[in-house]
């Protein structure tokens, strides 16, 4: 699908959406408005799992060797995301997913992942990204590794935005700037890194409480912590937990910060979304979307909240589902 033809098409979806959300509908649906079934026993029964089991992390059963982010934006920005992420930083631009019959999902593969590109920002979350990567909490940036800084700047240039000023203050050339609706992008150069960043993508996340949210990630999500460390082109000190192609990079900015919830979201992909819903509720992590099946794609899913609100989104995957047929065609 060639870059005009992708965008023309969403473009013309996103005028056309318009999705009712679960308040109105008294439906369960998730913030692009796919609607939930909840019905029918998903849950693993009381008593069923030992004590042993509720308390061990996650790690376990991830089914990916990478995690996935979701980007959530205005929808008359469809186009300009579309042009920054697949045009600019060169992501690869996959079939999208359409989640109703007015909404998408617009997908990006870097290496196993995607960013998972969707027009709309429904429901109760928040969505504040003013002050930067360091002006509140939530996820602040991504960053994206390259071999070659002038095929990143040639690809800007065709895709009509400024190239990237690059500087050295961390060793290696590396750029900062945002996505067209206001997330921090760093993007740095490696002579090793494969093209496109497809053997990696760091997430950061700004926090209120370092001790608390790593708690979360590494003794329930179940991410492999790594030692700290000074970047100081941002002027922060990064705390990783990794999985494979992703890592997670967490710092602190404090309290009383503006939050936002509802920006992005990372998806892990495991092999039991239940067993993730019971270790959740067995430690009062606050539940955003209850256990369910997504009608019509063969998935069960449990939306939960690290202690910012940020997204953790459990996905396990069925055998008459998109991704599981596409696996099996490769």
């Amino acid at each position: 699908m060639t870059m005009r033809i992708l965008l023309t098409t969403i473009a013309a979806t996103a005028l056309a959406a318009c999705t009712a959300t679960a308040q109105d509908s008294g439906e369960v649906r998730t913030p692009e408005g796919a609607l939930l079934d909840t019905s029918g026993d998903l849950h693993y029964a009381p008593g069923e799992l030992t004590e042993a089991q509720l308390q061990a992390s996650n790690g376990h059963m991830f089914e990916q060797s990478s995690l996935n982010v979701f980007r959530r934006f205005p929808r008359q920005l469809t186009e300009e995301m579309v042009n920054f992420y697949v045009g600019a930083l060169g992501l690869r631009s996959l079939n999208p997913i359409q989640l109703t019959s007015t909404q998408q999902m617009i997908l990006t593969g870097v290496g196993s992942g995607q960013v998972k590109l969707s027009a709309g920002q429904q429901g109760d979350r928040r969505y504040d990204l003013s002050g930067g990567i360091t002006g509140g909490t939530g996820i602040r940036y991504l960053r994206f590794t390259y071999p070659d800084a002038d095929v990143v700047r040639e690809r800007f240039a065709e895709a009509g935005l400024p190239a990237p000023t690059f500087t050295q203050e961390d060793g290696f050339p590396s750029a900062v700037l945002s996505d067209p609706a206001g997330l921090g992008i760093v993007i740095a150069i490696h002579p090793e890194a494969q093209d496109r960043s497809d053997d990696g993508v760091g997430v950061g996340i700004a926090v209120s409480d370092l001790a608390a949210s790593q708690a979360f990630y590494r003794e329930f999500v179940g991410l492999e912590e790594g030692d700290p460390f000074t970047s100081e082109q941002l002027g922060l000190t990064l705390y990783p937990y990794a999985h494979a192609e992703t890592t997670l990079l967490l710092y602190e900015v404090g309290e009383g910060l503006p939050a936002d919830t509802g920006s992005s979201g990372i998806q892990y992909v495991v092999s039991d979304a239940a067993l993730a819903a019971a270790r959740a509720d067995y430690r009062d992590i606050p539940v955003e979307t209850p256990l369910n099946r997504l009608a019509g794609f063969d998935l069960t899913t449990v939306w939960l909240n690290d202690p910012d609100g940020v997204t953790n989104y459990f996905a396990q995957v069925g055998p008459n589902s998109r991704t599981a047929r596409e696996a099996a065609e490769d």
